[in-house]
């Protein structure tokens, strides 16, 4: 996430109005600034997974891609709030792991209430400026007021996002804190780590064997996602003898 606090956004929605509304919003806050928007979810695919917006703001029925079948596609790990005229798919949208879901029509308080919620997250996440390149560890905030637990580098053999939180899966222990992949990956140094599902990243040099659909660290099988298989076969290349 921008370490100046302030997020870049992309509206998909089939709904022109809706889509007016959410840029007028975005243009009254000061920390949002506008990448694009589209109306159809298919097309604005590419265009987001190059972009990488901060935030999305995804309309949950749409024809050719639903929100939340969008949301399971995109290679990256950004803020999503759905927005929807029907309060019976929030329940769904939260399983895809989105911050908040916003009921059509959408009014401006509500709509601040759900920046604020991503504000917060930004500032428990607990790995935010803490690594340098010189560090091979790191602290995540566990359990507890003021609980910090050390994690080092090389212990690392994957992590793993499940809701909000993610589980650092070293050799001896289960580490568990409050924060997203993409928060993580980006203090992860870039050579050692790799992505490679939508919930995984691995340590390279933990990696045991790997095929076109899994990849095997210590004796366990993880997912190899399809948007993410062209990177990590360029990276596995790079090692081959």
């Amino acid at each position: 996430m921008m370490r100046n606090k302030s997020f870049t956004c992309y509206i998909i929605d089939d709904e022109p109005p809706a889509v007016r509304i959410l840029e007028k919003f975005i243009q009254q806050l000061e920390v949002l600034s506008l990448l694009g928007s589209s109306n159809k979810s298919l097309e604005a695919l590419n265009e987001i997974q190059l972009k990488k917006p901060d935030i999305l703001f995804l309309d949950i029925q749409m024809p050719d891609l639903t929100g939340i079948q969008l949301s399971k596609l995109i290679n990256y790990s950004p803020y999503i709030i759905f927005t929807t005229a029907y309060a019976q798919f929030a329940v769904e949208g939260f399983q895809v792991n989105a911050i908040d879901y916003l009921l059509k029509p959408i009014a401006f308080p509500r709509f601040i209430e759900a920046i604020e919620k991503i504000k917060e997250r930004q500032q428990t996440t607990p790995l935010d400026g803490l690594i340098a390149p010189t560090q091979d560890y790191f602290f995540v905030k566990t359990d507890g007021k003021n609980r910090f637990q050390k994690v080092a580098l090389p212990d690392i053999l994957y992590l793993e996002s499940i809701k909000n939180y993610v589980v650092i899966h070293t050799k001896n222990e289960q580490i568990v804190t409050y924060s997203t992949l993409k928060s993580i990956q980006e203090s992860l140094p870039e050579l050692s780590f790799i992505q490679v599902h939508k919930s995984y990243i691995v340590a390279l040099d933990k990696i045991e064997k790997t095929d076109n659909y899994e990849v095997w660290i210590d004796g366990k099988d993880l997912p190899l996602g399809d948007t993410y298989k062209h990177g990590f076969f360029e990276a596995i290349h790079q090692r081959k003898l």
